[in-house]
């Protein structure tokens, strides 16, 4: 008979959590009539996240009662209103001294939770829970039953009696931990069905990151690893981290697409295959930006929608460069075609950057250009993140048959050049800008170093930048010394471009 039992409650249902991405982690929701622990340092949100997941049960049509020993129904009903949220339909029973309320006339009945032995305080949670019969239930906090326990011993078995009787009563459970009494303190683990775990940390510059990890979840499949997550006005949310194995999606390979330029197709042996990635890297002021802007208006004439991350210039200046390639990105922008992000990477961290192109791609985009990858970098606390983030993101976004930008500046204008990261080994296709000098004049080159999906010139093509856009020239054949850094034209001057009136 109880195996039987415990084989159709392994079955049930998992209870969603309330808190947009945390399903995901969790594979569905919390294990139903079971108790899990968050535990974090105070501010990590804790209470929010319980607050959440008893209204998500509201609106499910389920009973949910907050047990709290260290916060008062009018302090939770201030921190609910943050959120513009109403506790309305959740029973709050509180354990707190009435002098920390400063409102004799409260209807609440409040006990003395200091003058109270261990086993009276768990004997009153478990007739309120009696009374109201929820299906859900938070407790805030077990770190007040262990300063009542005075000895381990004794604290492990109240816990262990409170989660049978919980389990008993059909209760999902929340059981919250400050982490105050003990600094790693995981003598709960063993007890509790799951475990997630809120980190905050604070950056030398910029804003506090928060991620959450699941660090046990008996019985049932999760997502390992950290999560970053915010708290913002509407509660938690959580960018679940990346697997692009998980979102594999097969295309029919296409015909290349042309970048809008005759000769850069001819370079590139047709032009950009979806579902592949494209690093343009060189130094600064070579027109790598340019160059983006120039493939990314042939996209939109085609009716493809496009999604443009900046790193470094605001929307102000992009759409002014863009214009000064006699390219209108107005007309896109106001129907939704082309959205252009601003990122600050002092304030959002490498999960909300992964997770907001991810719903982009959902919503249909088909090209996604970061400008420039060296923005990015400086949202991750070290390179060899950024190498793994960037590996998942383009395998995500190829498997989806979305063709990718990736902008990266070279350190110095001529002379040998490096990369303050590694990406052209997994890009598809890597397109190099260069500076050359002729007639004494600065001109600019490019060129193709690899293509994974193709064939493509192994010539050398000098570009021109104007208020028509970007001209590419025939192939030069008189380069040398083009990966030096410094590359040197020997030829007759009849085969260089012309400059026009408007270029300067």
């Amino acid at each position: 008979m109880v195996s039987t039992a415990l084989h159709e409650f392994e079955d049930e249902a998992p209870v969603p959590s309330g808190v947009a991405g945390l399903d995901e982690i969790l594979v569905g929701g919390f294990s139903r009539s079971n108790v899990h622990l968050v535990e974090g340092a105070p501010g990590t949100g804790k209470t929010t996240l319980g607050l959440q997941f008893l209204l998500d049960g509201r609106e499910r049509g389920e009973r949910g009662l907050y047990v709290t020993l260290s916060e008062t129904k009018r302090e939770l009903a201030r921190s609910a209103r943050t959120h513009g949220w109403s506790l309305d339909g959740i029973e709050i029973f509180e354990l707190v001294p009435p002098e920390l309320t400063l409102d004799p006339e409260q209807e609440q009945t409040l006990v003395y939770a200091s003058d109270l032995e261990l086993g009276e305080t768990v004997s009153m949670v478990r007739k309120e829970v009696e009374r109201v019969k929820p299906e859900r239930v938070v407790f805030d906090s077990v770190s007040e039953i262990r300063l009542l326990s005075q000895g381990s011993l004794r604290y492990r078995r109240q816990v262990l009696a409170l989660k049978n009787f919980l389990a008993l009563q059909n209760c999902t459970s929340l059981f919250l931990d400050d982490l105050t009494q003990q600094a790693e303190e995981t003598s709960l683990h063993s007890m509790v069905h799951g475990v997630v775990r809120l980190h905050q940390t604070a950056l030398q510059f910029g804003g506090d990151r928060r991620r959450l990890q699941i660090s046990k979840l008996r019985g049932r499949e999760y997502k390992g690893g950290f999560h970053d997550f915010v708290i913002r006005k509407g509660g938690l949310q959580v960018f679940p981290r990346l697997i692009a194995a998980e979102h594999e999606r097969h295309f029919s390979p296409t015909e290349p697409v042309s970048s809008g330029i005759g000769e850069l197709d001819a370079l590139l042996g047709g032009g950009l295959s979806r579902g592949t990635s494209t690093l343009i890297m060189g130094p600064s002021g070579t027109g790598k930006s340019s160059l983006t802007l120039q493939i990314i208006d042939a996209a939109l004439k085609r009716g493809e929608k496009v999604l443009i991350v900046s790193f470094d210039e605001t929307r102000r200046v992009l759409m002014a460069r863009a214009e000064g390639l006699s390219i209108d990105l107005g007309p896109p922008m106001a129907s939704g075609q082309l959205t252009l992000q601003h990122i600050d990477p002092a304030e959002l961290s490498p999960g909300q950057l992964i997770g907001m192109i991810r719903q982009h791609v959902e919503d249909g985009v088909q090209v996604v250009a970061l400008d420039s990858l060296t923005g990015y970098q400086n949202a991750m606390p070290e390179e060899s993140y950024l190498i793994l983030h960037m590996h998942e993101l383009l395998s995500y976004l190829g498997q989806q048959g979305v063709m990718t930008l990736l902008v990266l500046a070279q350190h110095g204008l001529v002379g040998p050049m490096q990369s303050s990261v590694d990406l052209t080994y997994i890009s598809d296709t890597v397109l190099l800008l260069r500076f050359f000098e002729a007639s004494g004049k600065i001109r600019r080159a490019m060129s193709v170093m690899k293509k994974r999906t193709g064939p493509h010139e192994e010539t050398i093509r000098e570009f021109r930048i104007s208020s028509d856009g970007l001209r590419v020239g025939p192939a030069l054949e008189q380069f040398h010394g083009v990966l030096t850094g410094v590359p040197a034209f020997s030829g007759p001057p009849s085969t260089l471009l012309e400059p026009k009136p408007d270029e300067a």
